[in-house]
């Protein structure tokens, strides 16, 4: 792609979500939002493949009919109230429609389908965009909106995310959509708690998206989009793949990992609002999750790639240092320590 055309598209999507993260008014914030979706087309359908091109339609006409029931939402509050502020939305019919839209928009049970396909169509980078940043405006609404929301029905769509997202991973053998379902999973996490505490999803959004770049990176770096070939990474980059065993499980939130401090925190806090039962099955299916990182963690760590692999043998290759994996790495393995000092903020 030519680099002024992708600096542009880049600089658009810094606008669009800047727009929509800063803006009280719905029109300014759904105007971010097409901004965005327009911007990041041409950047998941650069490679010109037909999975790519499929891949972008996907993405366009799902973003299209989002933004569209954001705007009729928002248009129905201000019909019935005359408030076109983001906060002020009251009437029971626009807040439904609006948790339909933002659903949508996020990938969210029962409105997921659409995100494994787009990113298996997507290069590592694009999908680590569509994981992380343009999930932060949809995420921004929800937490402006957060009075508004029915707390039982972001609760049944939390939990549905996070069965779906851990039962639908079980099986796949393609590591982006291994990863958008994680992803899905993670948003049932973070849905749960936005009634409750929206500061601790917005922590839990911001933990997520570290621990995914540092994934993405990483994966980009080994140029490993399969299992099969994750198999022969430990020969080629054994330090990147330990690197990238210990994110996985940090992901998987196991203690004593940066990823373990969103769950404790969320099963603490719904523990305290008297939704002990929600928090158990929330943590049971996340053990779902847990299976598929640790296929993936055994796969780059324990095997060894069978003799008849149709891979060429990679050995020691010499590449230069990425600083920035380094200090996503440090940042997603690191930060439990941190907890005393995080709790009181949220």
């Amino acid at each position: 792609m030519n680099p002024q055309a992708k600096l542009i598209f880049i600089t658009s999507l810094l606008l669009g979500t800047t727009i929509t993260v800063t803006s009280n008014h719905w029109i300014m914030a759904w105007t971010g939002l097409e901004i965005n979706t327009l911007a990041i087309l041409p950047l998941i359908s650069k490679s010109h493949h037909p999975r790519a091109i499929e891949a972008a339609t996907k993405y366009f006409l799902v973003q299209a009919a989002a933004s569209a029931l954001v705007l009729f939402s928002s248009m129905t509050n201000a019909w019935h109230t005359g408030q076109w502020d983001i906060t002020q939305l009251t009437h029971p019919t626009s807040c439904l429609i609006l948790t339909t839209a933002i659903s949508m928009k996020l990938g969210l049970a029962p409105f997921h389908f659409w995100f494994p396909e787009v990113l298996q169509g997507t290069s590592l980078t694009t999908g680590l965009l569509l994981s992380t940043a343009m999930k932060f405006p949809p995420i921004t609404l929800l937490y402006l909106t957060f009075h508004s929301l029915n707390p039982s029905l972001l609760t049944s769509m939390a939990v549905l995310s996070a069965a779906l997202g851990g039962w639908m991973g079980l099986n796949q053998t393609q590591i982006r959509k291994i990863l958008a379902f994680s992803s899905i999973s993670h948003l049932g996490w973070m849905a749960i708690i936005i009634s409750y505490n929206p500061k601790l999803t917005l922590l839990n959004f911001y933990l997520y998206a570290l621990m995914t770049a540092t994934v993405f990176l990483t994966l980009n770096t080994m140029k490993v989009l399969k299992l099969s070939t994750l198999m022969t990474a430990w020969a080629k980059m054994p330090t990147l793949s330990t690197v990238l065993v210990l994110t996985l499980l940090s992901l998987a939130g196991l203690p004593p990992l940066t990823g373990f401090l969103p769950k404790w925190l969320i099963i603490q806090e719904l523990t305290k609002q008297d939704m002990a039962l929600p928090a158990m099955v929330i943590s049971l299916l996340s053990l779902l999750s847990l299976f598929f990182y640790l296929r993936l963690a055994y796969c780059t760590a324990i095997t060894l790639p069978p003799h008849t692999t149709n891979h060429v043998k990679q050995w020691h290759v010499n590449k230069p240092t990425n600083v920035l994996i380094a200090i996503l790495a440090t940042l997603s393995l690191t930060l439990l320590p941190l907890s005393p000092m995080l709790y009181p903020t949220v």
